[in-house]
């Protein structure tokens, strides 16, 4: 059984046809990279899985459950945990909260005024271990305002992670990044997916990233479905080459 899976989606605003009839099936434990030149309906489709857009017509399935009109609220509960392009953390609070105020909502204990001890020793063991994962043990007290652009990212990604997600999607995780971040969350998502075996779906513009990570990879141009094959068939695939990674002279 896929653990994700998208059938015939499109996405109308108007008489603008922004995801045409695209349909997607990504295995458990594989991580699929989107990719596509701007207006390709990346995002779009992005918002239509999570849950943010609902789609014209087409369906969405997280193993094999029917998740079309469910909300992202209620998609989260399902296990699904999605970033965003522009990083979504509380800058002001330390690394170490962030992660503990995800871990809370992944735990049920979100708005209540207090929880038990044994609560408690499960949020604050849960939190470390999130930390570990994604390499901020070090940075855990300082306040995620202070730190650099990457490590905000990995903070974010670990406050997906405490969501307990089966399904993790990451919107262009290393945008705005320089060739040091690039390299250092290119790194958390290869362990998140290596090592502990996340289904991982992303957005991504950087194509040494995209051809480094991802075990398949899902074109789209103009809202449809150009593309769908492993690194090398893309990297081969002449409709590709013309219409994104460029044909050579």
């Amino acid at each position: 059984m896929n653990m994700l899976e998208v059938r015939n989606a499109t996405k109308t605003f108007g008489s603008l046809v922004a995801v045409n009839g695209v349909s997607l099936s990504v295995a458990a434990g594989e991580l699929r990279a989107i990719i596509g030149p701007n207006g390709a309906g990346k995002t779009t489709f992005f918002n239509l899985i999570t849950g943010f857009f609902p789609p014209t017509s087409g369906a969405i399935l997280v193993e094999g459950q029917d998740i079309t009109r469910l909300s992202a609220q209620e998609r989260v509960k399902l296990g699904m945990a999605r970033t965003f392009q522009i990083t979504e953390i509380f800058p002001e609070l330390t690394v170490h909260e962030n992660v503990r105020i995800a871990v809370e909502v992944g735990s049920g204990f979100a708005l209540r005024p207090w929880i038990g001890r044994d609560a408690a020793a499960t949020v604050r063991r849960a939190t470390e271990e999130t930390l570990g994962l994604c390499g901020l043990e070090s940075k855990a007290g300082r306040s995620v305002g202070e730190l650099s652009h990457g490590d905000q990212r990995a903070a974010e990604i670990a406050m997906a992670l405490a969501l307990k997600p089966r399904l993790l999607l990451l919107d262009e995780p290393t945008a705005g990044m320089g060739e040091q971040e690039t390299y250092q969350i290119a790194g958390l998502i290869r362990r998140l997916h290596k090592q502990s075996n996340y289904t991982i779906v992303l957005i991504e513009h950087d194509m040494r990233v995209v051809f480094n990570l991802a075990d398949r990879i899902t074109v789209l141009d103009q809202g449809a479905l150009l593309a769908d094959g492993t690194p090398q068939q893309i990297s081969e695939n002449p409709a590709v080459q013309a219409a994104y990674l460029g044909t050579a002279e």
